[in-house]
């Protein structure tokens, strides 16, 4: 480099770090960078009485003698053996820590009952492999027969319906092991429970009148679920209702736009929009989208939410508070 070139040029060539350019506001709410200060401070369990500090031995004891003989009744010994592997390896003060049941009026049923065995999630109790018969076949209508006439034969002379009820309830259909027909071995996965909830199904079944009804009724019928006798009971209320008007090349087009709420009163819960030349049909398309957008909402004790909520769109704020009995 030559001794000649300006001083200037030696700290010009000296990289500068860029600055970052500033971000332009398109929007009145700030940004996401920005520091959220909570309106209220934080609590602690231990301030609000949830945490009771109490000897992790004295609340988690090991297992006497008879409860480990009314465990042996329900699991093998290898199973019991993994359990007490399993509790051995969590501290007892992590259970007495992090592992409190909260006693509030706000806690969560979240503990399973383990002595109920779900289809779905527990693993299926399977029959055993010796219940298998490859000769089982069904009874031909001569042996049906002969069963038949021997239950006349043996009926007593005051008998009554319940005499057939139990020849129905006992007799074999099949020829073969007994245990293959009541309790066969079968690999097939158990059968998925039907929901609870009807808003949740996609298939229903078609009333009897179904020529007389609404096409839009039948629509609605197999995309929720609910029956038509159901759809006449959902509680629905418009919140909003006016006037719009959509300027187009050929003039000014006037429409009535509907805001429907529905639910059924037990937890189902759902909101719709509607927009028509003609105000029943408005009115007729919000309330059908509200149905079809139903959605479980979880209540505390069936009446009230869990908590309070906070949502804000743009500039609206919405505020949603828990309430006790009787408000």
């Amino acid at each position: 480099m030559s001794l000649s070139r300006p001083t200037r040029c030696l700290f010009a060539a000296i990289p500068t770090p860029l600055r970052p350019l500033p971000k332009r506001r398109l929007h009145s709410s700030p940004t996401n960078n920005a520091k959220h200060t909570p309106k209220h401070a934080s609590l602690k369990a231990s301030d609000m009485g949830l945490v009771k500090n109490e000897d992790p031995t004295s609340i988690h004891k090991p297992y006497s003698q008879t409860e480990k003989a009314a465990l042996s009744k329900k699991y093998t010994p290898a199973q019991i053996a993994a359990i007490e592997a399993g509790e051995a390896a969590i501290s007892p003060d992590d259970l007495a820590n992090q592992g409190a049941i909260r006693s509030d009026p706000m806690s969560l049923k979240y503990l399973d009952d383990l002595s109920t065995i779900r289809p779905v999630i527990d693993k299926p109790i399977r029959a055993p492999e010796t219940n298998y018969d490859p000769d089982l076949r069904f009874k031909t209508e001569d042996e049906l027969a002969a069963d038949m006439v021997k239950w006349v034969q043996d009926l007593p002379d005051d008998a009554d319906r319940v005499e057939w009820m139990k020849f129905v309830d006992n007799t074999r259909l099949t020829v073969g092991k007994e245990e293959a027909e009541l309790n066969p071995r079968s690999a097939l996965a158990p059968e998925i429970p039907k929901l609870k909830i009807p808003g949740m199904r996609f298939n229903a079944t078609v009333d009897s009148d179904s020529e007389e009804n609404d096409p839009g009724i039948q629509r609605l019928m197999k995309q929720s679920g609910f029956t038509a006798q159901q759809i006449r009971r959902f509680r629905v209320k418009n919140l909003v209702m006016h006037r719009v008007v959509n300027q187009t090349r050929m003039g000014k087009v006037q429409s009535q736009y509907f805001l429907t709420v529905a639910g059924n009163g037990k937890g189902l819960l759902g909101i719709g929009e509607g927009k028509s030349v003609e105000t029943e049909d408005a009115r007729k398309q919000a309330t059908m989208a509200a149905i079809r957008n139903m959605r479980p909402i979880p209540r505390y004790e069936e009446r009230t939410i869990f908590g309070d909520v906070t949502g804000k769109v743009g500039a609206t704020e919405l505020v949603l508070m828990t309430r006790p009995p009787g408000k």
